[in-house]
């Protein structure tokens, strides 16, 4: 399933150009390495997404066509999230 879909399916994005244009921005990435919005995402793969000052990390648990808003937490294991460090005034 693409990336950008996933996401948006999962509930993890609100929009799914939301989800598109943070992977265009490098701010998703795969198994450590940057994903674009087609990327395939599979049931095992580690996803960091890095949104709205916080980057959180997921393990996909599933990949269905729909998911209703309860089963949406179904799809991931949540690794970690931490909140960005804001950058120091010079």
């Amino acid at each position: 399933m693409r990336l950008d879909k996933w996401l948006k399916i999962s509930r993890l994005v609100k929009r799914r150009t939301l989800a598109h244009d943070a992977a265009e921005a490098g701010r998703v990435s795969i198994g450590g390495k940057p994903a674009k919005p087609a990327s395939d995402v599979r049931v095992g793969d580690l996803l960091e997404i890095d949104l709205g000052g916080r980057i959180t990390r997921v393990r996909v648990l599933a990949t269905p066509e729909h998911a209703s808003a309860q089963g949406a937490k179904e799809l991931y294991e949540v690794l970690s999230q931490q909140e960005k460090a804001a950058p120091e005034k010079a």
